[in-house]
């Protein structure tokens, strides 16, 4: 008998309620049945962006666990994601941020499974970061759909930002996981069979996020455990100013290519095991690692 679906935890801030439609239907299609959700609105987002996103939660018909407003420290959404599981009680926990959409090498039950005959309690994945053909931040409709919108798949996060690539998809109950969900000190996933996580992030209305995060956490008004959430944020920020607000998809270090959600890239299996073993993360300025 395969296992129990997983409950999806994830901390949803100020998206277009598309977003969270596609995100919803995405992984009901993954055989998600159970959303355990929050969401959190910094000062900046007014009301009706809120009773927007709020009104397009219920008509997908998932009351979120919680709402809260305020500013959006480091520490903000470990706090909410760990109430999240604690609501969602024993079993098996799928972690994602609302623009992941994690693409499994089997279905959801038989990779569970897998997990539980190896006696692994996690199960791990690697961001690969999804942009229009040209690289430009543009806008994305429904009715054609994020995969067909940004199409091409590459390593921006590790090989551009210097940002961990690694997240724990699948974790049990009572496992803790990092900031991030990058890890779950004291268990490793199997590197052999990892997810792909298409990250969503690079559209219209990211770089004003970005530039308003790293004014914030400079200033002090959000609170941050090391400067690396910042420095990810300006590494984009200085690349896009470079390439007249695009990201460089040709690049040959990003490996961008055309990929898909619904299936795999060719050879993820082996490409991704080799990025995930030999990712360590940047020094400091000290020498040590972060």
């Amino acid at each position: 008998m395969l296992p129990v679906p997983p409950a999806l935890i994830a901390v949803i801030g100020p998206v277009e309620p598309a977003l969270l439609t596609a995100f919803t239907a995405h992984y009901r299609r993954l055989g998600v049945e159970r959303f355990q959700l929050a969401f959190h609105f910094p000062d900046h987002v007014p009301d009706d962006r809120r009773h927007q996103l709020r009104a397009a939660s219920h008509e997908l018909g998932i009351t979120p666990a919680q709402v809260s407003t305020g500013p959006w420290h480091e520490h903000t959404n470990t706090g909410l994601r760990d109430a999240l599981r604690e609501q969602a009680g024993p079993g098996w926990h799928l972690l994602a941020d609302v623009d992941e959409f994690q693409t499994y090498p089997a279905p959801l039950g038989e990779v569970i499974a897998a997990a539980e005959h190896a006696g692994r309690c996690v199960v791990g994945g690697l961001m690969l970061d999804r942009t229009a053909p040209d690289g430009r931040l543009t806008s994305w409709r429904p009715e054609t759909g994020l995969d067909r919108t940004y199409p091409l798949g590459g390593h921006l996060t590790h090989r551009l930002l210097r940002g961990d690539p690694r997240k724990i998809v699948l974790a049990r109950s009572g496992v803790p996981v990092a900031s991030g969900n990058h890890r779950a000190p004291g268990h490793k996933p199997d590197p052999t069979a990892l997810a792909c996580v298409n990250h969503f992030k690079w559209h219209a209305g990211v770089l004003e996020d970005l530039r308003r995060r790293v004014a914030k956490f400079t200033a002090g008004d959000w609170n941050e455990h090391t400067p690396a959430v910042r420095d990810e944020a300006s590494r984009l920020l200085e690349h896009v100013e470079k390439f007249a607000g695009r990201i460089d998809v040709s690049d040959p270090r990003l490996t961008f290519r055309h990929v898909s959600v619904d299936r795999l890239p060719e050879g993820w299996s082996r490409e991704a095991e080799a990025v995930t073993t030999a990712w360590r993360p940047p020094a400091t300025p000290t020498g040590t690692r972060r």
